[in-house]
């Protein structure tokens, strides 16, 4: 009985040495989250629910300070702290790391994803794995995807019901040689700029237009600034949690392990939470006075017809490879 007594001491003496011990590598940390949206949108709801997982595996020895409304800088710019260690995590799109990894152009290729699912496949899968890792080498860690979501047109000047509908019209875009030479294939003048200076371009008419998602449409309010939606879907588009590689590599295992778990759960709750904004938003922009379009499958066949050159000129920029990598795992998906 004795014996059996003290092994249950020297048990518990250790399991508690253990805990101790596991406790002690989650150091105290706050950590700088950066994002252009602004807090009451779907990707402010999925930093706090990231923050909130980190504290609670971390037993609060973490705290995440969310930094929104691009107030850190725009994606490039956070993207240059990340790397040199200014900054640890952020939140942006893929677009934007083509300066840094130009194979990411891939995921701006036109009228690639047929849903959702699909999209979704990719990103997790070998593919979108691999493209992350890439990132390493140049001071970033990609942590997960995120849903930005399907890309839409907005205008002040008229409905665009069809292709000639862009001719001439001002339409802001990303600084990404992939969007722009795709909108002058549609006759649109592409001027690429950055997110954060956008609303107040469409305000002071310096461009007519834009392309997003339907939530970051609704989230932002460009229905004060925009009376024409036309529900195109012409580029997926996903958004990427990234790390500084500086500040991860300083980082023990357990809370790396920590990271990602909670960067996990962050992107399952982040995409649902997207798709059902989406729905409800358009609802919100319908009743903003916002007029929708639905963009006859025709029309859009001819747009998509439009940007094979510019496809092709992706391929033959030295990116053949992960073009083609794209394309057999999207028919391996839809088999």
């Amino acid at each position: 009985m004795k014996r059996t007594i003290k092994t249950l001491v020297a048990v518990m003496a250790l399991a508690s040495l253990a805990t101790v011990s596991h406790a002690a590598d989650y150091k105290s940390r706050i950590v700088r989250f950066g994002y252009g949206l602004n807090e009451d949108s779907n990707q402010g709801r999925a930093v706090k629910f990231f923050a909130d997982s980190v504290a609670k595996a971390t037993g609060n020895k973490w705290k995440i300070k969310a930094f929104g409304s691009a107030s850190l800088g725009s994606d490039p710019q956070m993207q240059n702290a990340l790397i040199g260690g200014a900054q640890e995590i952020m939140v942006g799109s893929t677009a934007t790391l083509v300066g840094i990894v130009s194979d990411f152009g891939v995921y701006d290729l036109p009228f690639i994803f047929a849903n959702e699912k699909e999209a979704d496949a990719v990103l997790d899968g070998p593919f979108g794995q691999k493209l992350m890792a890439k990132l390493q080498e140049n001071g970033l860690v990609g942590l997960v995807y995120w849903e930005n979501g399907f890309r839409n047109l907005t205008n002040s000047k008229h409905p665009i019901t069809k292709m000639e509908d862009m001719q001439g019209v001002k339409l802001r875009v990303m600084q990404n040689p992939i969007y722009i030479d795709m909108f002058k294939g549609f006759g649109a003048n592409p001027v690429p700029l950055a997110f954060s200076e956008l609303f107040a371009a469409m305000e002071a008419k310096a461009v007519d237009g834009q392309e997003n998602p339907i939530t970051t449409i609704e989230s932002s309010k460009f229905y004060e600034v925009q009376k024409y939606l036309s529900l195109t879907k012409h580029v997926y588009s996903p958004w990427i949690v990234l790390a500084s590689k500086k500040w991860w590599d300083g980082l023990s295992a357990d809370e790396k392990s920590a990271v990602m778990k909670a960067a996990v759960a962050s992107r399952d709750f982040e995409r649902k939470d997207s798709r059902e904004a989406s729905a409800k938003a358009l609802g919100i922009l319908k009743a903003k006075g916002m007029q929708i379009t639905e963009v006859s499958d025709k029309e859009l066949e001819r747009m998509r017809a439009t940007t094979t050159p510019a496809v092709t000129k992706f391929a033959n920029d030295g990116h053949q490879q992960v073009v083609k990598d794209l394309q057999a795992e999207i028919a391996k998906i839809r088999k």
